[in-house]
């Protein structure tokens, strides 16, 4: 029996590193999910038409990104929340916003943003010009920078002259911000080759996660998320922590309880997890999903504004009946998707 398992993991160490994906076993999806990519390296970063990259641009968004003065309150920064020593989040379970007031939602990377479709957890915002503009954390102070000298050069170096707008700001944090992008993982280098990269348990890991434990329905493609908006049953209506999710912006009834589905890259360390960062381990999140989440029938509906609401919770969420072997295993190739921490410097800022 022990040589028969480590045969079959041998078999799949060899076919998952073949640099051929046709070879792969074939997924378990739920044929209620419309969408999907096999997962596999990031394809290059794409820069809009209307906000092409260029060096310049890119280096302002970078001191933008880190100056305090950007805010009302000179309190925050974008960087404040997405500090790259801390997987790009800040990994408290809700972020501050200005003096010091607690968020409703944890702080999603911006890491790998690039390839999202939307931005927070809710997608209310259609880019990431869109998403600088309308920040959740700080107030765009654009006639602060304006005051600031040092700032005129690298307006000019970017768009040409010397004005800046609010619009500009976004556009430059944004081409900042679309450069941080992952480098090869483990899981990268496995699949292109590197057949001694991953443990057996690493393998198997790998290998549940494209079958039975179906996390592929939702989490696939180089980007490691569907880039859609699924209902887990957190959205805990008619509790003090009720929130609609994508509701508050569509107002479809369909849309009750639906979040972001977030990227995987990184994972292990943009913790706490789900968009109240509700929980605190990895361990405790695949149990989550191995459970099916049971979602309690009194935080299914709620009156909001006026209007009856129900959570409709996906019916890819089921028993799993993941081992605790397996469940150890999903974890350990779950940690093949993160990078050594970065620690870059702190551009100096302009006076």
């Amino acid at each position: 029996m022990k040589e028969e398992k480590q045969s079959f993991i041998d078999q799949l160490r060899l076919v998952y590193s073949s640099g051929d994906v046709s070879k792969w076993p074939k997924p378990i999806l739920d044929p209620s999910e419309p969408v999907f990519s096999e997962i596999g390296h990031l394809p290059k970063a794409e820069f809009p038409s209307d906000n092409p990259y260029s060096d310049e641009k890119s280096s302002l968004g970078r001191t933008l990104f880190y100056d305090p003065r950007l805010s009302n309150s000179n309190q925050i920064a974008c960087a404040s929340c997405h500090d790259p020593e801390l997987g790009w989040t800040d990994n408290r379970r809700l972020s501050f916003g200005h003096d010091r007031q607690l968020g409703t939602r944890n702080a999603m990377t911006i890491m790998n943003v690039a390839y999202a479709k939307s931005l927070f957890w809710d997608g209310r915002a259609a880019s990431l010009e869109d998403q600088a503009e309308m920040h959740e954390h700080i107030d765009i102070a654009t006639e602060k920078i304006v005051k600031i000298k040092g700032y005129e050069s690298l307006f000019e170096k970017a768009f040409g002259d010397k004005k800046i707008t609010k619009d500009r700001i976004a556009k430059a944090i944004a081409t900042f911000e679309r450069t941080v992008v992952s480098p090869a993982s483990r899981f990268d280098k496995f699949i292109d080759g590197e057949k001694d990269a991953y443990t057996d348990d690493e393998v198997m890991g790998l290998h549940l996660f494209r079958t039975k434990a179906q996390c592929m329905n939702c989490h696939n493609s180089g980007y490691f998320s569907n880039n859609l908006f699924e209902n887990d049953g957190v959205s805990r209506l008619g509790s003090d922590d009720e929130d609609l999710g994508r509701y508050l912006i569509t107002k479809k009834s369909s849309d009750v309880g639906k979040f972001r589905v977030p990227s995987l890259r990184e994972v292990t360390r943009t913790g706490p997890w789900m968009h109240d960062g509700s929980l605190n381990t990895l361990a405790e999140v695949i149990n989550f999903y191995n459970k099916g989440n049971p979602e309690l029938s009194k935080h299914r509906s709620t009156i909001h504004e006026g209007v009856s609401l129900h959570s409709e919770k996906s019916d890819m969420l089921k028993l799993l009946d993941l081992t605790k072997e397996e469940m150890l295993q999903l974890e350990a190739f779950l940690g093949t998707l993160s990078t050594p921490t970065a620690r870059p410097t702190p551009p100096k800022l302009p006076k």
